[in-house]
């Protein structure tokens, strides 16, 4: 069984979820790059990930990289022919559409409100983001380089931004109470423990017994 202190932990991350704050990787090849992402999106509270793919294809996820917050969080597969959709519902849903591409008339990263609902969105390794989603954007953004190089490594960048949004969250207070629904929360939480205790018992970590219990269940 879940003891009272793993309990505890997970109740206290599902307070800090910030449901406003998502992420969009458009076409991201590589899991390297979306394991780190994953890793950092749960250390800043994010919940959702959106992916898109041309291929009817999920992304391998390394467990070395996550360290196991992938468990923790919600990841959301689009195909590339529907992201432009996906992108329009979001605005109807009061996200702003925040686009990290290098053009005339994008800003620092630090000059985004991001305690508005937003969905920031990544591009991928080679092409960056395409035209039509940038087209859709609120904010185009970058990352002020001062050396040789313009970009930073995609996970790296994602971190430097979510960790601003992180900053201006904690000071406007949205990790001091809940901003999952009491329903939400309690939905999000079963689906964990109940994960949680199937990853430890590969692991070994459950007694037999409550293993057998678990296989009973399953089945």
């Amino acid at each position: 069984m879940i003891n009272d202190k793993r309990l505890k932990r997970i109740d206290e991350t599902l307070s800090r979820k910030q449901p406003t704050l998502q992420i969009m990787l458009d076409n991201v090849h590589s899991s390297q790059n979306l394991s780190a992402i994953i890793r950092s999106c749960d250390g800043v509270g994010v919940l959702d990930i959106h992916y898109s793919t041309k291929e009817n294809e999920t992304l391998r996820i390394h467990k070395t990289i996550t360290q196991g917050a992938h468990r923790w969080t919600r990841r959301y597969r689009i195909h590339d022919a529907d992201k432009v959709a996906f992108l329009n519902e979001k605005k109807s849903q009061g996200f702003q559409v925040v686009v990290t591409h290098l053009e005339e008339r994008a800003i620092s990263f630090r000059e985004i409100d991001y305690t508005k609902h937003t969905l920031l969105v990544m591009g991928n390794e080679k092409e960056g983001v395409s035209k039509e989603v940038i087209a859709l954007a609120d904010d185009v953004i970058v990352i002020p380089m001062k050396g040789m190089v313009q970009s930073l490594n995609v996970s790296v960048a994602s971190a430097l931004i979510l960790y601003e949004a992180q900053r201006q969250r904690e000071n406007a207070g949205f990790y001091d109470t809940p901003r999952l629904t009491t329903k939400e929360s309690e939905e999000i939480k079963a689906s964990w423990i109940y994960r949680d205790t199937i990853a430890r018992r590969s692991k070994g970590e459950i007694a037999l017994e409550f293993r057998e219990e678990l296989i009973s269940m399953d089945t």
